[in-house]
């Protein structure tokens, strides 16, 4: 009986004990909850997740990091205390032990939350919860650039666009077939008496003279006051044509044009090029499943080095023809090498973010996420991006841009409005100098009411006393 007791009284004895270690990880009963927190080794991007070897100990510490610094300012608005204990995912020969898929399936046998620069993606949500993102990403293309300036002999018709150049026709037309119109009875106005005028307008010089007037003005050409008009408001218009073409065409032939060596992946597929990746991401999955690259073409890389030298290489020799990876990682690349080298180009591939992870069902993913929305809304994410990847003149934190400089054709748009006040004048213009245009409605609105609406008022009734007529 006494053995029996001494049974039951063990365990009782270690139901509570793992009652209390179980409230103790919730986070619900304990003040002080100490989580074992996973952490990714990788042999680049240390701006991430920074690991310090410990001789002493013989293992890896984390010993920093914008991940990890996110974390540490996260666990401080929590309404509970949390004790981390970071280890990091390494085997016994101190190299990373897989990858981000497997480090977050070691939840919650070995770890009760995995930190650094994992990426929500829909394949690691069947494993583990995801808090709310802490840091936007996206897969990019990152590619040479190419310094040239393509001059070709149709380069003077660059500055225009093709819409833009026909606009222009057709105003010109427009402009001289009105002052052809207002002009062609000059030499019957009284002021201009016997005097017949050698530059009288006609058909064959509609598409001429609006020309000829943008390069050699003359005054006298046109002898209507409405006619001046017009032609002053299509000076004006060409002077500001022309001014914005010899800036567009010298932007052109100056300005040295960077144009990325491939435009999306689709010549890089085409192409049979090699392409690189960080190891052990999950942009592989996505080379192959999503953007259908040959596997056999993909060379994983682990650190901005590597990433240099095989671009230097180039697919011939042995590198590859342009790196896919989450766009942090390529703004360090471009912050690093330069962007008048390296540019972003083609789509980016949208993805959540990177994000804390925790176990199936855990309420600390609730409390995290709130922890997250005060931090990101705070001014602590700026400080600690300032930290890590510095700040650029706009005021962002490490923020490249990877735009192409091309310069882009002006378009019609452009001028829109400059045309729509040109057409209203000159309209204006030729209803004001052109009587018969408004003065015969009006007659016939004249005729029309006198005929019919004014008829009774306007014509005496007859006598009655005239309807018979006077005997003899």
């Amino acid at each position: 009986m006494a053995k029996f007791l001494k049974c039951l009284l063990f365990w009782l004895l270690m139901q509570l004990l793992q009652l209390q270690n179980s409230q103790t990880v919730s986070g619900e009963s304990s003040p002080n909850l100490i989580m074992r927190i996973g952490v990714p080794k990788k042999d680049g991007f240390s701006q991430f997740v920074q690991l310090r070897w410990q001789p002493r100990e013989n293992k890896y510490i984390v010993s920093g990091g914008y991940c990890i610094d996110v974390f540490n300012a996260v666990i401080k608005q929590l309404p509970f205390k949390v004790s981390p204990q970071f280890t990091p995912f390494v085997n016994q020969t101190g190299q990373s032990a897989g990858t981000y898929d497997s480090l977050v399936q070691q939840i919650p046998q070995t770890y009760d939350a995995v930190v650094g620069d994992v990426t929500i993606v829909a394949n690691r949500s069947r494993f583990v919860d995801f808090s709310l993102p802490y840091a936007e990403t996206g897969v990019s293309m990152l590619v040479k650039v190419q310094h040239e300036r393509h001059l070709t002999m149709w380069i003077f018709v660059k500055p225009f666009s093709w819409g833009l150049w026909l606009s222009i026709a057709i105003v010109s037309i427009f402009i001289g077939f009105v002052i052809s119109i207002m002009e062609r009875n000059v030499n019957n106005l009284p002021e201009r008496g016997s005097q017949t005028s050698t530059k009288q307008l006609n058909v064959v010089t509609i598409l001429w003279f609006p020309l000829s007037q943008a390069v050699l003005p003359d005054r006298e050409v046109v002898v209507k006051s409405c006619s001046r008009f017009v032609l002053m408001v299509w000076l004006l218009l060409a002077f500001v044509l022309m001014q914005s073409y010899t800036a567009s065409l010298t932007s052109i032939l100056t300005v040295d044009q960077l144009q990325p060596s491939f435009l999306n992946v689709n010549d890089l597929r085409n192409g049979n090029y090699y392409v690189g990746y960080q190891a052990n991401s999950f942009v592989r999955d996505l080379l192959v499943q999503r953007l259908n690259l040959d596997p056999s073409k993909l060379r994983a890389y682990s650190n901005l080095s590597e990433y240099h030298h095989a671009l230097a290489k180039g697919s011939q020799g042995g590198g590859v023809a342009a790196i896919f990876d989450e766009i942090p990682f390529l703004k360090l690349y471009l912050n690093k090498y330069g962007s008048n080298n390296y540019m972003m180009a083609g789509s980016t591939y949208r993805t959540d973010g990177f994000g804390f992870a925790f176990p199936f069902g855990s309420n600390l993913t609730s409390h995290f996420s709130r922890a997250i929305l005060n931090v990101t809304e705070s001014d602590i994410m700026d400080r600690i991006q300032k930290k890590y990847f510095g700040e650029d003149d706009s005021g962002g934190t490490g923020q490249v841009s990877s735009s192409s400089t091309t310069t882009a054709s002006l378009t019609f748009h452009s001028f829109q409005g400059l045309f729509l006040v040109t057409g209203i004048v000159t309209v204006m213009a030729l209803i004001v100098s052109e009587s018969v245009i408004w003065q015969k409605p009006i007659s016939m609105a004249r005729a029309y009411s006198e005929r019919y609406l004014f008829r009774s008022s306007s014509t005496p009734p007859r006598s009655r006393d005239n309807s018979v007529s006077s005997p003899g």
